[in-house]
């Protein structure tokens, strides 16, 4: 990756661009023609581009240019807002947010990362699609409780039997897809060979963390937004919380740490201490999330299963 950036601000319709090192912004169409004039344009592929997601509007931008080679920055969207008035840059247009990205990728140094492979873009739509329809059943089941006229309790029933042989559809593709992947399915293996960590729990870590297994410990936790922040000013310190990382990895270890904290002894043990010690039971939950995913991050790095001896 070279030094200089390219922020980019994608819509349905197009792409702002801006370049860090000369100032030069250009309009692109967001269509095959237009990410093809856009790595033209580019000219320097190794140059940091920094950019939003914008759901199904920035993928097909991202693989071309992931085929390409170049070195690709997906910022938060609030991240994104909150360094921009951190700048006193209050106004929005198109333009100005591709110049505040390209800024904000020059100043920060912004690290690029590998974009999700095509099987795992697909594996989060239907993660996505899953979990709607599990706020679909949560939502029937609920009805379900106050509904008294017979007409209405029996579609209630049949949206609940659709959901519920949709929702088995949806799991059984991303069993199929996981499967078809050598690599994926040997993951995946490994993940649920760690007592409380379920087949959803499992897809869950694949789908928002691939990075699972290529990192330090304390950035695995960091990242899922595990590890307890500091703070403390002057002479005064406060309890350390934890902030941020990614919340669909930490819904994902909540039920994994109960079951751990019941079935697998050393981590029991280690509840208990910490609970014994006065830690609250929440934040002691908090703390076997943790060390469930630093567990998760050691085996995959290693390409071992779990085996009793291993806490």
């Amino acid at each position: 990756m070279t030094n200089d950036t390219i922020g980019v601000d994608i819509s349905k319709d197009h792409l702002d661009a801006h370049r860090m090192s000369d100032g030069s912004s250009r309009r692109f169409a967001n269509d095959k023609a237009g990410h093809a004039a856009f790595i033209v344009w580019l000219d320097d592929v190794g140059a940091r581009t920094v950019y939003e997601p914008t759901g199904p509007y920035h993928r097909a931008f991202e693989r071309r240019l992931a085929n390409a080679g170049a070195a690709l920055v997906k910022v938060n969207p609030r991240q994104a807002r909150r360094f921009a008035e951190a700048t006193g840059r209050l106004a929005k247009t198109d333009r100005l947010d591709a110049a505040m990205l390209a800024r904000m990728g020059a100043l920060l140094e912004l690290e690029a990362r590998p974009v999700r492979s095509p099987i795992l873009a697909d594996l989060k739509d239907l993660s996505m699609a899953r979990e709607a329809l599990v706020k679909n059943r949560t939502a029937a089941k609920n009805r379900a409780k106050t509904l008294t006229l017979d007409i209405l309790r029996r579609h209630n029933g049949e949206q609940l039997r659709q959901i519920e042989r949709q929702i088995a559809a949806i799991e059984t593709e991303i069993m199929a897809l996981i499967k078809a992947d050598p690599d994926l399915a040997g993951r995946f293996d490994i993940l649920v060979s760690i007592p409380g960590v379920s087949a959803i729990t499992a897809f869950a870590l694949l789908v928002d963390m691939p990075e699972l297994g290529t990192l330090e410990n304390g950035k695995a936790a960091s990242l899922a937004g595990l590890a307890p922040v500091a703070r403390q000013s002057g002479n005064w310190t406060g309890r350390a919380f934890i902030r941020g990382g990614r919340a669909g990895v930490r819904k994902a270890l909540y039920m994994p740490a109960l079951v751990a904290i019941r079935f697998n002894q050393p981590l029991k043990a280690n509840y208990d201490r910490l609970v014994a010690a006065g830690k609250p039971p929440k934040k002691a939950i908090t703390a076997i999330m943790r060390k469930i995913i630093v567990l998760a991050n050691a085996l995959l790095r290693d390409r071992r299963k779990w085996t009793p001896s291993l806490p």
